[in-house]
């Protein structure tokens, strides 16, 4: 009896943990194009070229119109100016359809960022960002990189809870700022 008591002790603390991004600063990000949405309407985003433009923070959240996942997009909405003002591009990313992104892109990120869709997963698994649920479909889990304009990853940060992806990518964004005006 025991021993079952301390095997799913384990096995709740490794379910309870956070996740840890497979990708570290340094790694190249893997190129992507996808469909997005913002403001409802539907665009292709490619990565290459948004990082023509300067760095990118792109965040993978597991299913829209979710608790957590809603919390996160309104965080991100209410902090899109300050990342458009350090000349970073934002762009979240989960494996739900873009139907369903163009609704989340209005509702819950306020027009503000696109969101883009992965429903065979192919960004999210390059991006080793896939939470694998049991009897369930894949999803995204929740995982934010900043990818600095040479396409390398400079920051990852992996936590199911969405309380300090904003905050972290942000503080990630003024650093590099910070380092490459020196």
């Amino acid at each position: 009896m025991k021993r079952v008591v301390a095997v799913a002790l384990a096995l709740g603390c490794v379910f309870a943990a956070p996740a840890f991004a497979a990708l570290k600063p340094g790694a190249v990000a893997p190129d992507f194009t996808a469909s997005a949405a913002v403001g409802g309407k539907e665009f292709t985003f490619s990565l290459a070229d948004a990082l023509k433009k300067g760095p990118v923070v792109l965040y993978f959240f597991p299913k829209a119109f979710t608790k957590g996942c809603t919390a996160e997009a309104h965080e991100f909405a209410e902090a899109a100016d300050r990342f458009a003002a350090a000349g970073a591009t934002l762009i979240g990313m989960s494996a739900d359809d873009i139907g369903t992104l163009h609704q989340f892109s209005t509702q819950e990120c306020s027009a503000k960022f696109p969101v883009a869709a992965d429903p065979d997963l192919k960004v999210i698994r390059a991006y080793d960002s896939t939470l694998v649920r049991t009897g369930s479909t894949d999803i995204a889990d929740r995982i934010s990189y900043v990818i600095a304009p040479d396409g390398k990853i400079i920051y990852a940060y992996a936590d199911r809870n969405p309380d300090k992806h904003v905050e972290n990518t942000l503080t990630a964004i003024h650093e590099f700022e910070a380092k490459a005006k020196k």
